[in-house]
């Protein structure tokens, strides 16, 4: 399958390289160093599709070349800018599947956490303001998991900081997507379901400005359930962690 993939790419990278090269450097093999120089220069001066033709021709003549290891992670970033995600996200596993020890794993983990973080919202949704805790976060679970994942694997890395602060946005985004549902369990009188929406958000989601709500809607479906004893203690949890008490939940 490696090899099959392999030629592939060759053939793909062949007819892009009609659009950024003569004729004859279609055919010509200017061994890895040519190639990657080329493709390096391509990407510098922002020719992203030309980049990733002069790269894969690399990655395809020369497999084991160090250049080629080089080269697939400059394929991770070119793929992103040239907004084909899939394929940015597959070279980044890829990479790591196939380096498992080598030091710019973390840099494959943290571009699959910012192309995830790119997909959501998008910038229709920034344009008309939708509501984006009414949506399934597919995308912002799987950038908060893989910045989760470089934060715990590499505490150290470079990229650490940048992860951390794009992880609270993160956070208080999928926070405000579990009270919807909570809050839509409410409405429908699924207190028990409504309640360990609640306990996923506060186990999973600490820090969350949006765990003000989560409290509230735990507490108005322990009262709903006679379960007053349980009400006190996250009445109580509220105030000790936020200083205030619990306001009305609207559930219309």
């Amino acid at each position: 399958m490696k090899i099959i993939k392999l030629l592939a790419c060759a053939a793909c990278a062949v007819a892009l390289l009609t659009g950024c090269g003569r004729r004859d450097d279609i055919i010509q093999d200017f061994g890895p160093e040519g190639f990657y120089d080329r493709g390096f220069e391509a990407m510098d001066s922002g020719n992203y599709i030309g980049a990733i033709a002069y790269f894969q021709q690399l990655e395809a003549r020369y497999p084991f070349s160090n250049l080629t290891r080089q080269a697939q992670l400059d394929l991770i970033y070119l793929y992103d800018r040239s907004r084909q995600p899939e394929a940015a996200i597959d070279a980044a596993e890829e990479f790591e599947r196939e380096n498992p020890t080598h030091p710019r794993v973390d840099y494959c983990i943290y571009m699959k956490g910012r192309v995830y973080f790119d997909q959501s919202p998008n910038i229709l949704e920034r344009v008309f303001n939708v509501d984006m805790s009414v949506r399934p976060p597919k995308d912002t679970l799987a950038s908060f998991a893989a910045f989760q994942e470089l934060l715990r694997r590499f505490p150290d890395s470079r990229y650490a900081d940048d992860a951390r602060q794009r992880m609270v946005y993160l956070r208080n985004r999928l926070t405000a997507y579990e009270n919807h549902v909570a809050r839509y369990y409410l409405q429908r009188g699924a207190h028990v379901a409504a309640i360990n929406r609640t306990m996923y958000a506060l186990e999973h989601y600490p820090g969350s400005p949006g765990l003000v709500d989560t409290l509230a809607l735990m507490i108005e479906a322990y009262d709903q359930l006679g379960m007053v004893d349980l009400a006190v203690d996250a009445e109580r949890v509220l105030m000790e962690t936020f200083g205030e008490p619990a306001q009305p939940i609207r559930l219309e």
